[in-house]
């Protein structure tokens, strides 16, 4: 059985979840910037809950909203919710993506995504963890038409994704009207390729800010920029 996952102010119960509390989620919840003091933040593909209840400890917004698929994570995710100092501010819907685009009139100030990743396909012969991983549950052109439809006007986006996907995912949110804004390129330590892209997006056309994030000096040894992301968070840094 999974281990509760302890953070600072919050704790994280994942053992009927797929997928458990990992890096990228911790990161995109810690890097995403919150400059337009957004007001309503919606979280696609909650999962535990975790990025949502990261933006509910930064944030000062009414209304984080969730959306989650699949029965166990929505279960769990509603659980996480409800256990957090912030249960008033967030709520999780049992819907796919496409039936939440078609019946919500709302629009969102900020939404994140930690979408699936492997176009590839996987199977590890655990169902519900490989529809977790693999973008055929979630494509990225119908995430990216997602958010140009229930992102408000001066709203953002942000997601994390492999580094070999970057360039289409870029140009595959042009079509969606959405520009980079923000790029961080994350590599696991200074030797090692660069393997995932911190991205956010809006409808302004902003001169691009890009940089670089490397996770460890050595094994356990976080990189100064690292520990200052996510101390808000990891109970040892």
């Amino acid at each position: 059985m999974s281990k509760p996952f302890k953070f600072k102010e919050f704790i994280i119960n994942q053992d009927r979840c797929a997928m458990k509390v990992g890096t990228d989620g911790v990161l995109l919840g810690a890097w995403t910037t919150l400059e337009n003091n957004p007001e309503s933040v919606l979280d696609i593909g909650a999962g535990t809950g975790l990025i949502a209840l990261q933006l509910a400890q930064r944030s000062a917004a009414e209304t984080i909203d969730a959306i989650e698929l699949d029965d166990d994570a929505y279960e769990q995710c509603v659980e996480n919710f409800e256990a957090s100092p912030w249960g008033d501010r967030l709520f999780c819907y049992h819907a796919s993506l496409q039936e939440f685009v078609e019946e919500m009139d709302d629009s969102y100030d900020l939404i994140v995504s930690n979408p699936p990743f492997y176009s590839e396909d996987v199977s590890s012969g655990d169902k519900a963890r490989d529809n977790a991983r693999q973008n055929l549950a979630l494509p990225f052109d119908m995430l990216l038409r997602a958010a140009e439809n229930l992102l408000s006007s001066n709203g953002s986006f942000a997601t994390i994704i492999p580094f070999k996907e970057e360039k289409e995912f870029c140009s595959l949110a042009l079509n969606s009207n959405l520009y980079a804004n923000r790029i961080t390129r994350v590599k696991g330590s200074p030797d090692s390729e660069i393997k995932r892209s911190l991205l956010q997006f809006s409808f302004e056309e902003n001169e691009l800010k890009e940089d670089e994030l490397v996770i460890e000096i050595s094994r356990h040894e976080y990189t100064q920029e690292y520990q200052e992301l996510t101390k808000a968070f990891y109970l040892k840094m």
